[in-house]
């Protein structure tokens, strides 16, 4: 291990003893990805009461739930399966985040060690500059939040799960077995992501089935939201949402613009794209 890693796991040590345990054990909030595979690492290097827990999505990539429990992860059942969440709320998209706030974004101890590193993205490293933030979650509920690897980079993180002999979920390898510091774990489809999810349903189009099956009920079981009068059916909403950064855009390529005979189907379009019938 590097002279400059060991003083950065030195640190993360003395951090994670450092916080009070007198009214129970910390919560160790596990994704399955490799920060969380670390943060779990430290966690027992330094020998402090802890529960690791991973919230289930219900949209995590397939052998999530498998890898967390062959970790001795706590599973967390969802408040509310995803899809079921959007047959009441719509599709959730960049500017419309709801979908974190039920799946991921609550509280379950008053203490939580998370593996949220400043490297990650540039919103990040503007807002997180410690490593002990107070977070408040809905009903005014608040949590002290704990970040010892806040300032690791990618290559430090690689080192530390190779120095540990640690077994990360099975996406993070190619077919060679070699490990890929670069890839990320996360929701299945999720709007926030460079390509908003595409890549995603490109590797699991039922999931985009399925996705749109449960954008139709809700548009169908709310015939006065906006979304009914601009986009009519869930295969336009879900094409604007994929592929187009304004709505103005995308009316002009359904419609075809001063040239009709160029307009696009978006059912079409998208089971040409995702080869797969979506037919619902």
């Amino acid at each position: 291990m590097t002279e400059t890693l060991q003083k950065k796991v030195d640190f993360a040590i003395k951090l994670l003893r450092s916080i009070p345990t007198g009214d129970g054990p910390i919560e160790v909030s596990f994704s399955g990805g490799k920060d969380s595979e670390v943060i779990l690492e430290l966690a027992k290097m330094a020998g402090i009461p802890y529960r690791a827990i991973y919230k289930n999505t219900s949209i995590d990539p397939p052998g999530t739930i498998a890898h967390c429990k062959s970790k001795g992860v706590e599973v967390l059942a969802p408040i509310i399966n995803f899809f079921d969440l959007v047959k009441k709320k719509g599709c959730p998209t960049m500017r419309a985040r709801f979908c974190c706030e039920y799946l991921k974004e609550y509280k379950v101890l008053d203490r939580a060690v998370q593996g949220i590193r400043r490297c990650e993205s540039v919103k990040r490293a503007m807002r997180y500059h410690e490593p002990e933030v107070c977070r408040t979650y809905p009903k005014k509920q608040k949590a002290r939040i704990y970040l010892p690897i806040l300032e690791w980079t990618d290559a430090e993180v690689a080192e530390f799960i190779t120095e540990r002999g640690i077994k990360c979920h099975p996406l993070y390898y190619d077919e060679q077995g070699n490990f890929h510091v670069e890839r990320r774990l996360g929701c299945i489809g999720c709007p926030l992501r460079s390509d908003r999810g595409k890549a995603d349903f490109l590797k699991y189009p039922k999931f985009l089935k399925r996705l749109i099956a449960s954008a139709q009920e809700y548009l169908d079981t709310h015939p006065h939201v906006n979304a009914v009068g601009k986009f009519g059916n869930a295969y336009n909403m879900v094409f604007h949402d994929l592929f187009f950064d304004s709505y103005e855009k995308y009316h002009n390529a359904v419609t075809g613009g001063m040239f009709p005979e160029t307009a696009i189907d978006p059912k079409k379009f998208l089971e040409d794209y995702f080869k797969i019938d979506l037919t619902i």
